[in-house]
């Protein structure tokens, strides 16, 4: 097993820890298999020397201190209920907007890509007529249609980098967004 790999099995297993606390147990075991790599082990012989995966992290598991979870108060749920039509509709209203940036973002990007794909079209429209025009003798015409289509080229070639970009940050911003939720449920579960 390759260092990154017992790295990436041991943040999955110790996932409901903090996340301070993850990084400092990460980074002990990453220098130790460092130090037994410079020591002249092979990578997978350092890592197989940590042992198993699941009995180091039960261990590291049984070192945290136990926390009780708290029992709410007659007067804390009390007051959660009469605060429901406050903090559910504030809670609703932050999610819609959420979702509409969200789905905004994405509408730009269909745009860009419809532009792209209508100007690639005028690519092949004006180059059509073009030729049509010089075919039947409206050489002015003909010449001023092709030069549209090279203008045409030009902004589809454009749209499809800035498509392209603009596409690729969208998807990032997407899977961060939903690596960062999926982080703030599993702390919830671990706690």
């Amino acid at each position: 097993m390759t260092k990154d790999r017992f790295l990436f099995l041991l943040r999955d297993r110790l996932s409901a820890l903090p996340q301070d606390e993850l990084e400092e147990r990460l980074d002990f075991y990453s220098e130790a298999i460092a130090d037994r790599i410079e020591e002249g082990y092979t990578e997978e012989a350092a890592v197989q020397e940590m042992g198993p995966i699941d009995r180091i992290a039960a261990d590291i598991l049984q070192m945290q201190p136990v926390t009780k979870k708290r029992r709410m108060k007659a007067w804390e749920l009390v007051l959660l209920i009469l605060g429901s039509p406050v903090w559910l509709s504030l809670l609703i209203a932050a999610l819609a907007v959420v979702f509409s940036v969200y789905i905004s973002l994405w509408s730009v990007i269909v745009s860009l890509w419809a532009a792209f794909i209508s100007a690639a079209v005028c690519v092949l429209g004006c180059l059509l007529a073009g030729v049509c025009f010089l075919c039947t003798g409206g050489y002015c015409s003909g010449v001023a249609m092709l030069a549209s289509s090279m203008v045409c080229a030009g902004c589809s070639i454009l749209l499809f980098f800035g498509s392209t970009g603009a596409t690729k940050g969208v998807l990032w911003l997407t899977k961060r967004s939903a690596l960062w939720l999926k982080l703030r449920f599993k702390k919830g579960e671990g706690a």
